[in-house]
């Protein structure tokens, strides 16, 4: 078996279980449009475009960007997120979006399909990101945008980053350093137009085990560690783990990569 078909599996095994509390946690998040949205800036969606969400999860950027197209469709490997993404499109009466159960390598759509292709905490799942940037330039139309928003950590922190989410959720493969994930844009000979990092707003780290399936016996492993972190304050994780009334809070370190399609290298 492929080192994607066995990612796949452990995708399948986490996603499932977390689909339902995942779905809870991104929707209580504010909505873009709320405040800044370095994605939205980033791609500067129109009236016009034809979208393609890449491992789209529960939904949550397909709704966001389908009020601002024409239309948005959002493919995700697993199929309980497609039904957490399909829940809240009816309760948000959302016409104009499609969703499909289906894999990334290849992506089932025909070449320069559409207009404007995002993918948005997906890519550390990924066993090749690069080959599935590839595909996402594929079905993305000559003089479209491709946009990644994802985990980016520092390079001084990312080896120890990786590790401690690898441990909280088995299906993590590895996060990208920002100059890496350019790297795999410029690789294809796509034009970068834009690149941003921040941190995302505080998170309790409980709200973020609620959505976690370690192994057996590794959830009490996960919390020392981050805990250690907040007390000594010496940011080894690059999670800004801080303690503020007796609850742990992270910041995740983000990246967003835009490009334009101006043909692929050969």
């Amino acid at each position: 078996m492929s080192q994607h078909h066995t990612q796949n599996e452990a995708i399948l095994d986490q996603f499932t279980k977390q689909a339902e509390p995942y779905a809870k946690l991104t929707t209580s998040l504010p909505r873009a449009g709320e405040g800044a949205s370095p994605l939205l800036d980033a791609i500067g969606p129109l009236p016009t475009d034809t979208v393609l969400d890449v491992a789209c999860g529960a939904g949550s950027l397909t709704l966001m960007l389908a009020a601002r197209v024409r239309h948005a469709t959002g493919i995700d490997l697993t199929a309980a997120m497609i039904g957490q993404a399909r829940a809240q499109q009816a309760k948000a009466g959302v016409a104009n979006v499609g969703w499909l159960v289906g894999d990334v390598l290849p992506l089932p759509f025909p070449d320069g399909a559409f207009s404007l292709v995002v993918s948005q905490s997906a890519f550390h799942h990924l066993a090749d990101p690069g080959a599935v940037l590839a595909e996402m330039a594929r079905v993305c139309a000559r003089g479209g945008r491709i946009a990644i928003n994802d985990l980016g950590p520092d390079p001084a922190t990312a080896d120890a980053f990786n590790r401690a989410e690898k441990l909280r959720d088995p299906s993590h493969v590895r996060a990208l350093p920002p100059a890496e994930l350019r790297a795999l844009g410029r690789k294809l000979g796509l034009e970068e137009i834009a690149t941003s990092s921040r941190l995302t707003q505080k998170f309790p780290l409980e709200a973020i085990l609620a959505t976690s399936f370690p192994e057996p016996g590794d959830m009490d492993r996960v919390r020392a560690l981050y805990g250690a972190d907040a007390e000594s304050g010496a940011n080894t994780l690059g999670l800004n783990a801080v303690f503020e009334d007796d609850r742990i809070m992270i910041r995740y370190p983000m990246t967003v990569v835009a490009w334009r399609h101006a043909g692929i290298a050969g």
